[in-house]
């Protein structure tokens, strides 16, 4: 029978020693990690930001970038959006599972008690909460149009100033 060539990944696993210094001088030489010199990284790290400057656009220049939450202020007198037809399903959904269930007190297992409710109900069943949910989402807009039209006209602008509030 003749004899099998050892693979690549069985060459390195072997444990037996090196035939000569020569070849243990090759391998430990691969094995050199290089290092960068820190006033090299420094001038790298520079010569990166100035490049970086070159391709951004002005108005993004001074703009520091923040990741997760951003920063954004809202308008205290802005209409607040309207819930889905799912969330008045669980504002009736929570008082009929807490009568039946006063022992359950996590709201993690109502929500998923209420999730798997919703997705087997029919679509005649939630019409009802779609309705609820469309009328408010009609006010929510009707609010909207008029928040947009005095802040256009510039008569929603700060009232703190005004005297007649204190």
């Amino acid at each position: 029978m003749p004899k099998k060539k050892p693979s690549k990944s069985e060459k390195s696993v072997s444990s037996s020693p090196p035939v000569n210094a020569a070849s243990n001088e090759r391998r430990s030489s691969r094995m050199v990690l290089r290092t960068k010199s820190s006033e090299k990284m420094k001038r790298l790290a520079l010569l990166s930001r100035e490049s970086e400057d070159e391709w951004r656009p002005k108005s993004l220049k001074n703009v520091k970038t923040t990741r997760g939450k951003k920063n954004v202020k809202l308008d205290a007198k802005m209409p607040k959006k309207p819930p889905t037809a799912f969330f008045y399903f669980l504002e009736d959904f929570r008082k009929d599972y807490q009568e039946h269930n006063p022992d359950v007190k996590s709201m993690r297992d109502i929500g998923k008690a209420c999730g798997e409710k919703w997705k087997t109900m029919t679509y005649e069943e939630k019409v009802h909460y779609y309705d609820i949910a469309n009328e408010k989402r009609r006010e929510f807009d009707k609010a909207m149009a008029e928040y947009i039209k005095r802040k256009e006209s510039g008569e929603d602008e700060d009232t703190e100033d005004d005297p007649e509030f204190e």
